[in-house]
């Protein structure tokens, strides 16, 4: 089984796909895909060079490129987590690629919980007012982007399962184990 992972900035993604990976799920991210090209060529990490060095690649190499890349790792033989996917032509090519095998699991949380967590996490360049969590998250969600750009909000209505993240840890390591279990894993 092939878990794809999408959620807002903040929802629980990695940690979602943490717990996957303790379950002795291979992980994949295209964020790592991306950090990986940037440090080849010299680019900074921050989220605004990310966003836009994604947008360009996919821009320039088409919508699925980086899914491509990942999916060419993939062994079917065992259980995956992809994590970071931010735009359908990334969903669209794992489908095509894995079919029944691919699914795609949307964690969410309120925007509260989030803008806490990323205060907490404290991330060089991360806002640190709730308005500036919302500007930041415009981009992300696919507002006034291109189709080649973060186009988040899109991929939200395209996965398969959901996971209210508002809880504890344990609530949600509880909830993940429950997907496993209807995934039949």
């Amino acid at each position: 089984m092939i878990i794809g992972v999408t959620g807002p900035i903040c929802s629980g993604k990695d940690v979602f796909g943490g717990i996957l990976i303790d379950k002795g799920f291979e992980r994949f991210s295209l964020s790592d895909e991306i950090r990986m090209n940037m440090e080849k060529e010299g680019i900074e990490l921050t989220r605004k060079n990310m966003q836009d060095y994604g947008d360009k690649i996919r821009k320039k190499k088409g919508l699925e490129e980086f899914a491509r890349r990942i999916a060419s790792r993939i062994d079917l033989n065992k259980n995956c987590v992809i994590e970071s996917i931010r735009n359908p032509g990334e969903i669209r090519e794992f489908k095509k690629k894995f079919g029944e095998k691919f699914v795609l699991v949307m964690i969410v949380a309120p925007l509260e919980i989030r803008f806490k967590r990323m205060v907490e996490r404290g991330r060089i360049g991360d806002p640190n007012t709730i308005e500036g969590f919302r500007e930041l998250e415009k981009k992300d969600l696919g507002i006034n982007q291109e189709s080649h750009g973060q186009q988040n909000s899109i991929c939200f209505s395209m996965a398969q399962k959901g996971i209210m993240n508002d809880g504890s840890l344990d609530d949600l390591r509880n909830k993940a184990e429950e997907l496993i279990r209807k995934l039949g894993l």
